[in-house]
């Protein structure tokens, strides 16, 4: 039993390893498309579309490992990420149109910017998991 606990364990780890990876490299493309135009290439388009193709390959690239990793983790992990992923989505969504609300009604004095959303749906995502592992022990 001890063989076959260490065994998946060292599964989940190689797993967990191979999904950061896709999303580091996932977001470094984020900030190449995003960043590379004015400090990189100086605006150069067919650079800029490359830049953005490979980050969206990179990024359906990192869905697979999500969908793969999810495939790998024992019942209660699965059930942790997977509501902490339906906190993430209600809470983006909620949140996401409110705010876009603001912006287009003038309640807010600057532009919605999807950063905002992104940095709540990752600390949603991480205080979620965090809650949900503690509630399992």
């Amino acid at each position: 039993m001890t063989t076959t606990n260490e065994t998946r364990k060292q599964v989940v780890i190689k797993d967990t390893r191979n999904l950061a990876l896709w999303t580091g490299g996932w977001t470094l493309t984020m900030a190449i498309a995003n960043f590379g135009p004015t400090f990189l290439w100086d605006h150069h388009t067919g650079l800029t579309i490359a830049a953005i193709i490979l980050n969206i390959v990179l990024g359906a690239g990192m869905i697979l490992a999500n969908i793969r990793h999810l495939k790998v983790l024992d019942e209660m992990q699965r059930k942790v990420a997977m509501d902490a992923m339906g906190i993430s989505l209600g809470v983006a969504v909620v949140a996401g149109l409110a705010y876009s609300n603001m912006d287009v009604t003038n309640i807010i004095s600057y532009d919605a910017e999807i950063s905002h959303l992104v940095i709540l749906i990752g600390l949603t995502y991480i205080a979620s998991t965090i809650i949900g592992n503690r509630r399992y022990k």
